[in-house]
């Protein structure tokens, strides 16, 4: 097996691991090792929500399981990310703005992952209108870069009061295994052309998904470490926008 595969297979295991402990499925984290990897355009946006689907699947179990889950938070913004979603999947990008879009959300991917955000004053209910017009947002790029948004739902959850930390975790397990199916099944033409050795990635990505979401839905605080995955996010992103 050459090098650069098992450096694949073991950067999917460790990012499935630090991504689902915060309810996450890892597609930035995919996009970024793929990315720094060599790994072509048109292979990158596929794969990650693939792996993503797997990811957020066993997220979505385990917190829900643990309790840390509201219907009531994730409606809204389901309702209009997983149609918009779909069309961004259906949008291919010419690859130098691919490029340029993928760096910015890597960038921003990394400080969600560096800012420890927590949720300490009073809980409230979401705006209705405010958050269907975010989750058709965040689908429509979702579907667009190929990650499944909630590095970008769980912040707006923590930052409004809409939610606190562990329940933020399960909505946005939820709300990227829904996105990420949409925006498969709008890139589906690109999906049945994935090389036969995606399945050893969804693999590793199952396997640190379940150690992960089990820590993360019980007591583990992987700070530190998710600090150190920001800088390889953030080298990737600044990679992409000047190469």
């Amino acid at each position: 097996m050459e090098i650069g595969i098992v450096l694949i297979i073991l950067a999917i295991f460790v990012v499935a691991i630090l991504y689902s402990s915060v309810g996450h499925g890892g597609a930035s984290g995919y996009l970024a090792v793929m990315a720094l990897l060599a790994v072509a355009p048109e292979i990158t946006r596929p794969t990650a929500l693939l792996l993503n689907v797997f990811v957020a699947t066993i997220g979505t179990i385990q917190f829900y399981r643990a309790g840390y889950f509201s219907w009531r938070i994730f409606l809204p913004f389901a309702i209009t990310s997983i149609p918009f979603a779909f069309v961004g999947g259906m949008i291919a990008l010419p690859t130098t703005a691919y490029k340029i879009v993928l760096g910015v959300v890597l960038v921003l991917a990394a400080i969600r992952l560096a800012w420890n955000l927590r949720s300490e004053a009073e809980i409230k209910e979401p705006n209705i209108v405010i958050a269907l017009v975010i989750g058709a947002v965040i689908g429509l790029l979702s579907g667009l870069v190929g990650v499944g948004g909630g590095i970008f739902l769980t912040p707006i959850l923590l930052l409004m009061n809409w939610s606190e930390t562990k329940t933020a975790a399960g909505v946005s397990a939820m709300f990227i295994l829904v996105n990420s199916v949409s925006g498969l099944a709008g890139n589906y033409s690109q999906v049945v052309s994935l090389p036969s050795n995606v399945w050893i990635w969804i693999g590793a990505a199952v396997v640190g998904g379940v150690i992960g979401s089990t820590l993360g839905a019980k007591r583990f605080d992987s700070l530190t470490l998710r600090r150190v995955l920001a800088l390889v996010l953030l080298f990737a992103g600044v990679k992409l926008m000047l190469v």
